[in-house]
Protein backbone atom coordinates (compact mmCIF):
# COMPACT_ATOMS: atom_id res chain seq x y z
CA UNK A 1 0.00 0.00 0.00
CA UNK A 2 1.45 3.35 -0.75
CA UNK A 3 1.17 6.65 1.22
CA UNK A 4 -1.38 7.99 -0.93
CA UNK A 5 -3.26 4.99 -0.45
CA UNK A 6 -2.78 4.82 3.15
CA UNK A 7 -4.13 8.91 3.26
CA UNK A 8 -6.86 7.96 0.64
CA UNK A 9 -8.26 5.22 3.00
CA UNK A 10 -8.01 7.09 6.27
CA UNK A 11 -9.57 9.67 4.76
CA UNK A 12 -12.37 8.07 3.73
CA UNK A 13 -13.03 6.10 6.92
CA UNK A 14 -12.63 9.06 9.07
CA UNK A 15 -15.47 11.08 6.79
CA UNK A 16 -17.89 7.73 7.27
CA UNK A 17 -17.05 7.52 11.16
CA UNK A 18 -17.89 11.40 11.43
CA UNK A 19 -21.45 10.98 9.92
CA UNK A 20 -21.79 7.75 12.24
CA UNK A 21 -20.79 9.89 15.28
CA UNK A 22 -22.37 13.31 14.31
CA UNK A 23 -25.99 12.60 15.55
CA UNK A 24 -24.92 10.28 18.81
CA UNK A 25 -25.86 12.23 21.70
CA UNK A 26 -26.91 15.60 20.34
CA UNK A 27 -29.64 17.73 22.29
CA UNK A 28 -31.73 19.89 20.15
CA UNK A 29 -32.33 23.04 21.33
CA UNK A 30 -35.91 22.49 22.12
CA UNK A 31 -35.41 19.81 24.44
CA UNK A 32 -32.67 22.20 26.19
CA UNK A 33 -35.56 24.72 26.41
CA UNK A 34 -32.19 27.27 25.48
CA UNK A 35 -34.01 28.46 21.69
CA UNK A 36 -31.95 31.12 20.19
CA UNK A 37 -33.91 33.58 18.04
CA UNK A 38 -33.97 32.96 13.97
CA UNK A 39 -32.85 30.07 14.75
CA UNK A 40 -35.12 26.25 14.08
CA UNK A 41 -36.01 24.18 17.75
CA UNK A 42 -34.21 21.30 15.95
CA UNK A 43 -31.16 22.95 16.17
CA UNK A 44 -28.30 21.65 18.15
CA UNK A 45 -28.42 23.36 21.47
CA UNK A 46 -25.03 25.20 22.92
CA UNK A 47 -23.89 22.22 24.31
CA UNK A 48 -22.59 21.00 21.09
CA UNK A 49 -19.08 20.16 20.69
CA UNK A 50 -18.00 19.75 17.59
CA UNK A 51 -14.05 19.43 18.75
CA UNK A 52 -15.00 16.39 20.70
CA UNK A 53 -16.84 14.99 17.92
CA UNK A 54 -13.68 15.46 15.80
CA UNK A 55 -11.36 13.91 18.36
CA UNK A 56 -13.48 11.13 18.92
CA UNK A 57 -14.00 10.37 15.33
CA UNK A 58 -9.98 10.63 14.78
CA UNK A 59 -9.31 7.80 17.69
CA UNK A 60 -12.32 5.60 16.32
CA UNK A 61 -11.07 6.29 12.90
CA UNK A 62 -7.05 5.37 13.66
CA UNK A 63 -8.17 2.02 15.35
CA UNK A 64 -10.37 1.05 12.40
CA UNK A 65 -7.37 2.36 9.36
CA UNK A 66 -4.83 0.19 11.67
CA UNK A 67 -7.29 -3.07 11.95
CA UNK A 68 -7.44 -2.53 7.87
CA UNK A 69 -4.37 -1.88 6.97
CA UNK A 70 -2.79 -4.78 8.91
CA UNK A 71 -5.50 -7.30 7.37
CA UNK A 72 -3.99 -5.21 3.92
CA UNK A 73 -0.44 -6.00 4.72
CA UNK A 74 -0.88 -9.33 6.33
CA UNK A 75 -2.98 -10.87 3.56
CA UNK A 76 -4.62 -13.42 4.80
CA UNK A 77 -8.15 -12.05 3.80
CA UNK A 78 -8.20 -11.95 0.09
CA UNK A 79 -10.91 -11.64 -2.34
CA UNK A 80 -11.38 -15.56 -2.87
CA UNK A 81 -12.21 -15.53 0.85
CA UNK A 82 -15.35 -13.05 0.49
CA UNK A 83 -16.72 -14.93 -2.55
CA UNK A 84 -19.71 -16.50 -0.68
CA UNK A 85 -21.52 -17.36 -3.88
CA UNK A 86 -18.58 -19.05 -5.92
CA UNK A 87 -18.83 -16.07 -8.21
CA UNK A 88 -14.85 -16.06 -8.50
CA UNK A 89 -12.70 -18.77 -10.42
CA UNK A 90 -10.19 -20.28 -7.61
CA UNK A 91 -6.68 -19.96 -8.47
CA UNK A 92 -4.20 -22.41 -7.93
CA UNK A 93 -0.95 -22.35 -5.88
Amino acid sequence: MSIVSGIVLFAVIWFMVLFIILPIRVQSQAEAGERVAGTPAGAPSSAFSMKRKCVTTTWISAITFAVIVSVIIWGGITVEDLDFFNRLERREG
